[in-house]
């Protein structure tokens, strides 16, 4: 999924700039003015684009303790009442996103550092990310349903070195 790849680029990005920023302020005692704002959105980037990233690969955290203990059509279960919570979530967290895009743009918003960076890429980045982490929940709830309705998966898994 693209939004992993760019997530995985810009991990090496942040870890420069946080590099870069204690080489200046704590070796060269001459610390910059633009090392926060840059650090702070490339995380919220990483964070962001992650998710969706993430869901795909199955990645995030179950319950296991209960996850494990029940059938394959509970955890289908249990999986669609937690993608639809995620998508509930999700969706608010799209509409304050757009709210605070669109505010950024009139009202030209920006950080409150010294560099005063303007502020609606972070909020358009954020209403991007929450729609592929829909999108990827949407799909997921769609193979979990299709495995209710017919007991059979909607996508045959790949098998590597002879491990499914």
């Amino acid at each position: 999924m693209l939004s992993g790849k760019w997530a995985s680029i810009l991990m090496p990005i942040l870890a420069f700039v946080v590099f870069f920023e204690v080489l200046a302020r704590y070796i060269f005692n001459s610390p910059t003015i633009w090392a926060y704002d840059v650090s702070l959105f490339l995380f919220g980037y990483v964070a962001a684009l992650g998710g969706a990233y993430a869901q795909q690969k199955n990645a995030h955290i179950n319950v296991d303790i209960l996850y494990v203990t029940v059938s394959t059509k509970v955890k289908n279960i249990f999986n669609l009442i937690s993608y639809s919570l995620g998508i509930f979530f999700l969706i608010l967290v799209f509409y304050m996103s757009m709210t605070k895009f669109n505010e950024a743009i009139h009202f030209d918003y920006r950080t409150t550092s010294e560099w005063a960076v303007p502020m609606w890429h972070f909020w358009l980045m954020l209403c991007i990310a929450t729609t592929l982490f829909v999108m990827q929940l949407i799909s997921n709830m769609i193979r979990e349903a299709y495995y209710l309705i017919t007991d059979t998966d909607l996508i045959e898994k790949e098998c590597k070195n002879n491990e499914c």
